[in-house]
């Protein structure tokens, strides 16, 4: 009974699923319109014609070329105004490279010359140091010259007498006067005798002149006080008499 009762259950539940897939599927009432069946009937296609179409064609054709021969002006007008910037630019460098140059080279020279004139002025401090240790000391070598001029003056009037005391005196003045010279020499300090020589206004000083037939114009026949230079310079000149012209 069971089994009866499960199978007609089945049976009735198969049919009911076949009668549903049979049934049409429903349609829509209203179907789509084309749109290009509303399009033509709201809005009606309309042509427009012109009088002018040539005109209208060229306008068209050359609008495009005259933008583009504008933007190809504004092309060509801004590099040129780039290039006059970036050239005036460059002109003002090369100028301050100019001025610096200039400036360079002025500096250099300017440095050389001080470096020259300080190597004049150590050379001169030293050359010059004992300048008026030396003016000090011309005193007493001239006192040793005049001893020995009027013990040679003395030696030879007594010459007849060979007075041994005198001339052992006079020779060691004499080298006592040498070693001085020799001493003062090393440190660049020299005594001259001018005598025969031509006047020199820069070395001599004339204490007189005066006429001597036997002598040649403007020459030096007698030195009062002999000169003395300091390493090539003059620290006291020579005074002496010297020969004028009738």
């Amino acid at each position: 009974m069971l089994r009866q009762a499960i199978s007609k259950s089945s049976r009735a539940v198969f049919s009911n699923t076949k009668t549903i897939a049979q049934r049409p599927s429903l349609r829509p009432q209203f179907s789509p319109i084309p749109s290009t069946s509303l399009r033509s009937g709201l809005f009606p296609s309309i042509r427009w014609y012109s009088d002018q179409p040539e005109s209208a064609a060229k306008k068209e054709g050359e609008g495009p070329t005259s933008q583009v021969e504008a933007k190809d002006g504004e092309a060509t007008s801004t590099p040129s105004d780039a290039e006059a910037e970036l050239k005036k630019k460059l002109e003002a460098k090369e100028k301050e490279v100019v001025d610096w140059k200039d400036k360079y080279l002025r500096s250099v020279a300017d440095f050389r010359n001080l470096q020259d004139r300080t190597q004049r002025e150590m050379k001169a401090a030293r050359d010059f140091a004992i300048q008026r240790f030396a003016k000090d000391l011309v005193d007493s070598v001239d006192n040793l010259d005049r001893a020995l001029t009027v013990g040679k003056e003395k030696i030879q009037t007594a010459a007849e007498e060979k007075n041994e005391d005198l001339l052992n005196f006079y020779e060691g003045v004499k080298m006592t006067e040498t070693n001085m010279l020799q001493t003062l020499s090393k440190h660049g300090l020299e005594r001259f005798d001018p005598e025969g020589e031509k006047f020199n206004p820069n070395e001599h000083e004339a204490t007189f002149m005066t006429p001597i037939p036997d002598k040649e114009d403007n020459t030096v026949f007698h030195v009062q006080q002999k000169g003395f230079k300091l390493n090539g310079r003059v620290l006291r000149a020579a005074k002496v008499g010297v020969v004028k012209s009738q």
